[in-house]
């Protein structure tokens, strides 16, 4: 069992592609896993061993019928719980939604089980995608593998953490503000957020419209690129969906030399308030970059200052408009129903029941920012810095063909720490927010680890609109050479559950 948890999915691939293993035999090893270390770590909501072995034993059943298999079939998937899966609870780490089951795949998901990819379970989260530590889910937080006392990043904190945890070697997630990105930066883990509109929303239950982004999460970057080019893709369900093909996203992770790739160095990313030990570790991948080739130059993007401000006005007033449909009335929970409330009652007392203390308060915002005579003062001028953000992006890529940054300013915080404290939480994401306001690609990716604590350390790579293959790129070719200079990935180091 511990040699096939262990493996990349691209090893596992080829093994179940040459018939040395079964998808069974590869489920039954990381649901095992689960059992063994998920109590302690909590990275799963809900997992259905039964449903699970039923779709491996319906692949290697049309394996061994011949069929054509997708790239990954029969490799297992943790599912953060905020895509619509036909039939398994979807929670959002919410009590409000606590009980429904869809009826109904979201596109993200139908792509997976199209490729053949065994679907574990559904992953803890922030509540509606709500936070930077998955402690604000209402089915208590997930643990750090690396650290159990710590935090494992957010909002898809449980996706991260299953990795990390050799609980699946593939997971999705969703990145509104960088709850791909962080999360993989503080588990040692990879994750995309790719351009907005490459990967389809439909079925994703949203926070911020303008801002989520399903994207790829594994423990390589060529995992990461092979499940990115399994999910991506235009879908007419999403009217924001890119209409347009993609190149191949593993060719470009198999790229080992950087030579005339010019990197910008965003000053506006990385000086105060970054741990010391997060610094370190980024300025020897920096050096690392030019070692391989890359020209390194640093660039500035001044709006970059303002995106934080910005970002806590568009998130709640998108996320005000999006749960005003959690009402206790078509579906979910349901509090004062017995004939003696009215229904604006039960709307009231199903709301104070179902939404955690961190939702209410970015409904709060958001529907104070969009309230009569404030609108423009609050909303539309976060809109107007977004698009200077958009402009700083678009100067910069003038000259650069990537940016890098840390992905966050510290290790993974103890967990508590930050609860009381909602901005010291908030600027967790100060270096990722820029990427969705623009809508660009990023990829976190491990560089190390910090020498004050010995805990992971991500490095962020931010790519055009529509140059998503660029990550990939770039992250091979680094990935390679920290891996050579360490004779082992990563997660090789982490401490054993």
């Amino acid at each position: 069992m511990d040699d096939l948890i262990r493996r990349s999915a691209r090893e596992l691939a080829d093994l179940l592609q040459s018939g040395a293993v079964s998808a069974r035999e590869v489920a039954v090893a990381h649901l095992d896993r689960i059992a063994e270390v998920d109590e302690r770590v909590h990275a799963f909501l809900h997992v259905d061993r039964a449903h699970t072995l039923t779709q491996a034993d319906d692949i290697d059943a049309r394996r061994r019928a011949g069929e054509q298999m997708g790239p990954l079939a029969g490799v297992p998937l943790a599912l953060k719980d905020v895509l619509a899966m036909r039939g398994q609870p979807t929670t959002c780490g919410s009590k409000m939604l606590e009980g429904w089951r869809p009826p109904y795949n979201a596109t993200v998901v139908q792509r997976l089980l199209d490729n053949d990819i065994v679907i574990l379970g559904k992953t803890n989260m922030d509540e509606f995608a709500m936070g930077s530590s998955t402690e604000h889910s209402a089915y208590g937080p997930t643990h750090n593998p690396w650290d159990l006392t710590r935090i494992p990043g957010g909002s898809g904190g449980g996706s991260a953490a299953a990795l990390a945890a050799f609980e699946a070697p593939l997971a999705i997630g969703t990145d509104t503000g960088g709850s791909i990105r962080q999360p993989a930066a503080v588990t040692g883990t990879v994750g995309v957020k790719p351009t907005y509109g490459a990967v389809s929303r439909y079925g994703l239950v949203a926070l911020a419209s303008s801002l989520d982004q399903p994207g790829p999460c594994a423990r390589t970057v060529e995992d990461t690129a092979m499940l990115h080019m399994a999910i991506a893709g235009h879908d007419p369900k999403d009217s924001t969906s890119l209409d347009m093909p993609w190149p191949d996203m593993v060719a470009a992770a198999q790229r080992r030399d950087l030579a005339g790739v010019r990197v910008g160095l965003v000053r506006e990313l990385g000086g105060e308030g970054f741990q010391a030990g997060v610094r370190q570790r980024f300025d020897e991948a920096v050096a690392l970059l030019t070692s391989l080739g890359a020209d390194v130059v640093e660039v500035s993007c001044p709006s970059f200052d303002y995106a934080l401000a910005a970002y806590y006005l568009i998130l709640p007033s998108e996320c005000s408009s999006n749960l005003a449909k959690f009402d206790g009335m078509r579906y979910g929970l349901r509090v004062g129903d017995d004939g003696d409330h009215s229904v604006e009652q039960v709307m009231g007392l199903t709301r104070a029941a179902g939404f955690g203390p961190e939702v209410t308060r970015r409904i709060m915002l958001g529907t104070y920012a969009l309230s009569s005579g404030y609108y423009d003062a609050y909303y539309g001028s976060a809109q107007k810095v977004r698009t200077l953000i958009q402009r700083d992006f678009d100067a910069a890529f003038a000259t650069c063909d990537v940016l890098i940054s840390p992905t966050s300013p510290t290790t993974a915080f103890p967990l508590g720490s930050k609860l009381d404290d909602p901005l010291s939480m908030y600027l967790q994401d100060v270096a990722t927010i820029p990427v969705n306001l623009a809508g660009n690609a990023g990829m976190s990716l491990p560089i190390g680890l910090a020498p004050e604590d010995g805990l992971p350390v991500g490095l962020q790579i931010i790519a055009p609109i529509k140059g998503d293959a660029r990550l990939y790129e770039v992250g091979g070719a680094l990935e390679a050479a920290l891996h050579a200079a360490w004779g082992h990935g990563i997660l090789a180091e982490a401490p054993a559950l």
